[in-house]
């Protein structure tokens, strides 16, 4: 009887240490899955901070770009609204014509591509908010001057400094988006406004001689 009675003790304790060694195995395991989960979140994490970081750096998020294309069309338009009315210049008067109208096709492109990509232009971004300033400024000057040859040399001069520095910052927003649909419309706008510029320099370098 007590020879049963051992055996039947061993037994115990060697089904007891095997259970003890499996919920430890088992809790390693375990350990070790929510370790790879963990350290997944964290790469995952990361990638997501260093993509904000570089996007804070580029100065270029989706609705700052609809935002300064939008004020920048705007400018335009209402520039050259007072340029096709007090231009004394046959050229000058036409190519500031040509500015609202193909203006105002690139702001309507661009109110349809906010609703493509699901963004809304933010109006309150420093560049936006400088730019549309900046046109205020420029057509209050414009607006104060008297008409004449001087005006029509203003104005030119002023398109050709407009356009430049519209072109300088849509392509750098181009190289700076992700999302293939802002870049091709980009990258659209900025054949337009090459052109604008480019006419703009012929107009002051063969039209308004001095």
């Amino acid at each position: 009887m007590k020879h049963s009675t051992s055996a039947l003790i061993a037994v115990a304790m060697v089904t007891a240490s095997s259970l003890v060694a499996c919920k430890a195995k088992d809790t390693a395991a375990t350990d070790s899955a929510a370790g790879r989960v963990d350290s997944a979140a964290a790469v995952d994490s990361a990638k997501r901070a260093d993509s904000i970081k570089a996007t804070a750096r580029a100065g270029w998020t989706e609705p700052s770009i609809l935002g300064y294309t939008a004020a920048a069309n705007n400018g335009e338009i209402e520039l050259g609204q007072l340029g096709a009315k007090k231009a004394t210049n046959a050229k000058v008067k036409a190519y500031a014509r040509e500015l609202v109208s193909e203006h105002r096709t690139m702001l309507a492109e661009g109110k349809s591509l906010a609703t493509k990509v699901s963004a809304t232009a933010d109006t309150a971004a420093d560049n936006v908010r400088d730019l549309m300033n900046h046109a205020r400024d420029e057509v209050k000057d414009l607006t104060d001057k008297a008409a004449g040859a001087d005006w029509d040399k203003d104005f030119i001069n002023k398109m050709i400094d407009d356009h430049q520095k519209v072109l300088d910052k849509l392509q750098d927003a181009a190289k700076n988006t992700t999302n293939t649909d802002l870049r091709a419309a980009l990258e659209k706008a900025t054949g337009k406004v090459q052109q604008h510029l480019t006419k703009a320099q012929d107009i002051k370098a063969n039209v308004l001689k001095d």
